[in-house]
């Protein structure tokens, strides 16, 4: 199984990952700081400080666009 990665389009540290059908994205955030797990219609979200790592649902309401990370 090979991980495919793609820098953030919106000039943040960070970057897009796939780990087969596994899509999700990793930030480092400059300023704020968060704690504890985000759930969106897309995306479910981890937050550690000024880390977050989301991952995109199974069974999402919406899903992320095909090349999302290089596919």
């Amino acid at each position: 199984m090979t991980i495919t990665t793609k820098p953030l389009n919106d000039n943040t540290h960070g970057f897009r990952f796939q780990l087969g059908k596994l899509k999700g994205l990793y930030r480092q955030r400059s300023v704020k700081m968060r704690l504890g797990i985000s759930r969106g219609q897309t995306m479910t979200g981890y937050h550690f400080g000024k880390r977050s790592l989301y991952i995109e649902k199974r069974k999402a309401e919406r899903h992320l666009g095909w090349g999302f990370a290089g596919q």
